[in-house]
């Protein structure tokens, strides 16, 4: 076992614990802190994304997501109740793939509790799925590739929103034929400010996963350090996914049909069957 396996091992291994039957489990304010979350209520946000895809991997979500109450000192005398969860390696395996990839400690956590790799669970999973439980699982994908996409952008001296936009818009105008971020907005109807990844169905959202997953690789791979070249970079890969569907005689992303809910939308449903409280989402204008 090389130095890292031990690093990852120890780390979790030391807030592991074995109940009265032989079961390991984790207890999610101590997962928090090993995994560099300063509040409580962000990490909270992880674990209900987490028992989503739970409910949609078709487990229970009280089987792996067990709530624990205690009550806590607050002071003066004062104590009020406090929740935790009991999480099973797969609750927490959920956990990591639904945190922040730029964290060392979150890939550490990916291999420590990887039951079995996400692209096994797709392949079992997707051709079960409706279309709203696809986008949802795609999105997470999404999102978190996202986020590797931009710190490779920052690396690349993107540093300003508006510098961030062209680059975004880079890949959108490849991928889509010249539209821009706010084109496919308007061309979907949406309202301002609305996301467009989250009015996306299952088969435009996998294109830009692509689109996404491509560029950031190339970015790294080239050793990618202006922004002319990131954004050169990000339009050559959106216009190669375009053509790859043209080839296979696929339907080109902006003619695909907009949902009718987004992912917003959806994501508010599934923590209301969970029990949780959401926002009331925006609506498509």
């Amino acid at each position: 076992m090389n130095e890292l396996d031990l690093k990852q091992k120890k780390l979790f291994d030391d807030i592991r614990h074995v109940d009265e039957n032989g079961y390991e489990y984790w207890l999610a304010r101590e997962l928090q802190g090993v995994l560099q979350y300063a509040k409580w209520e962000n990490f909270h946000k992880v674990i209900k994304t987490a028992q989503i895809a739970c409910k949609i991997s078709q487990q229970q979500v009280s089987d792996h997501f067990p709530d624990l109450r205690k009550m806590v000192d607050i002071g003066s005398g004062a104590k009020r109740s406090q929740i935790d969860y009991k999480l099973t390696r797969y609750a927490c395996y959920l956990i990591v793939m639904n945190g922040d990839p730029r964290k060392e400690v979150i890939a550490l956590g990916q291999t420590y509790f990887a039951v079995k790799t996400r692209q096994q669970e797709l392949a079992e999973l997707y051709n079960v799925l409706s279309e709203d439980e696809k986008r949802l699982f795609i999105r997470g994908d999404v999102k978190q590739k996202n986020m590797l996409l931009a710190e490779a952008a920052h690396k690349a001296g993107i540093i300003t929103n508006q510098e961030y936009a062209t680059f975004q818009d880079a890949g959108y105008r490849g991928l889509y034929g010249g539209m821009t971020a706010r084109d496919i907005a308007e061309h979907k109807g949406l309202a301002q400010g609305e996301e467009i990844l989250d009015w996306m169905g299952g088969e435009e959202l996998a294109a830009n996963l692509f689109r996404i997953t491509q560029t950031e690789a190339k970015m790294r791979r080239e050793g990618t350090s202006t922004p002319a070249e990131a954004n050169a970079a990000h339009y050559q890969v959106g216009r190669a996914v375009r053509e790859t569907i043209a080839e296979l005689g696929g339907t080109m992303p902006e003619e695909l049909p907009t949902p009718e809910k987004s992912i917003r939308e959806l994501e508010a449903e599934q923590r209301k069957q969970l029990g949780a409280p959401s926002q009331t989402p925006k609506k498509k204008a």
